[in-house]
């Protein structure tokens, strides 16, 4: 286990207990006392947990882990459902992308396709988004006309969320848009755990002529805070391996397609 494997893995294991010791946890992850003491001093410096004599309490955010530490999570399916999601996407297409690890992966894909190479004085795709990291990946590729929404950023997200994003979506019309989610299920729809994120993820969704879902399997069947969209607005969820045919079968059955890679 890497340092950010174990970082991302405490955090949650504190989110789900909400205490933990030293030596317990040091067992638990195979590291020494001294290693998992260093993990936490770093982690209360940058105030995601709170440090008490010989272990650690949970701190607010802990509970909604920045994107750096998510990124280590279900990665190679999340590189798998990026580069399998980006193959929907036409030369000329307008695509709108909310934040997130697998979105961000989808981004990638789409910079890296070898057939929407860059041509003088030609757009090969027009990306909009609302999330900092994307922007900031995207901005150095010429083939990628790319437009940032506007907004206030949430830190833990880089995602642009609040009223300013808002005035720019309702003027434009996306041909796709990838959406990643914190839950999606067959019938409470997909969701997110910040309700301002939740807001801009929900116009993105309705500016687009199709709306893919982008969620590895650990997102089926949970729940979140507020609602992105309800599942009459998703055309398509591009999944992983480990989805259940069943899971699959109560997608299909309110009319989602749903890609498994």
């Amino acid at each position: 286990m890497n340092r950010y494997e174990r970082l991302n893995t405490l955090l949650e294991i504190l989110a789900e207990r909400g205490r933990v010791e030293v030596d317990e946890i040091a067992a638990e992850l195979d590291a020494s006392a001294a290693t998992i003491r260093r993990d936490l001093d770093h982690l209360a410096g940058q105030q995601l947990l709170t440090r008490t004599r010989g272990g650690a309490v949970a701190h607010a955010v802990s509970y909604d882990l920045p994107l750096r530490y998510k990124s280590v999570r279900h990665a190679d399916e999340k590189q798998r459902i990026g580069k399998e999601a980006a193959a929907l996407v036409a030369r000329g297409s307008v695509v709108g992308l909310n934040g997130g690890t697998t979105t961000t992966e989808v981004a990638r894909a789409l910079a890296t396709r070898g057939d929407l190479p860059h041509v003088e004085g030609e757009t090969a795709i027009t990306v909009v988004t609302n999330a900092l990291n994307i922007g900031n990946e995207l901005a150095v590729r010429p083939q990628v006309k790319l437009v940032l929404t506007g907004g206030v950023a949430r830190p833990q997200s880089y995602e642009l969320i609040g009223p300013l994003g808002t005035k720019i979506l309702d003027e434009l019309t996306l041909d796709i848009t990838f959406l990643g989610v914190d839950a999606i299920d067959p019938v409470s729809g997909a969701a997110a755990h910040h309700e301002g994120e939740a807001s801009i993820n929900r116009l993105l969704a309705a500016r687009a002529r199709k709306v893919v879902v982008v969620a590895d399997s650990s997102k089926i069947g949970g729940s979140a805070f507020a609602r992105i969209c309800g599942i009459e607005d998703v055309d398509v969820l591009v999944t992983d391996v480990d989805a259940s045919e069943e899971d699959v079968r109560r997608f299909t059955e309110r009319g989602v397609d749903v890609v498994r890679v």
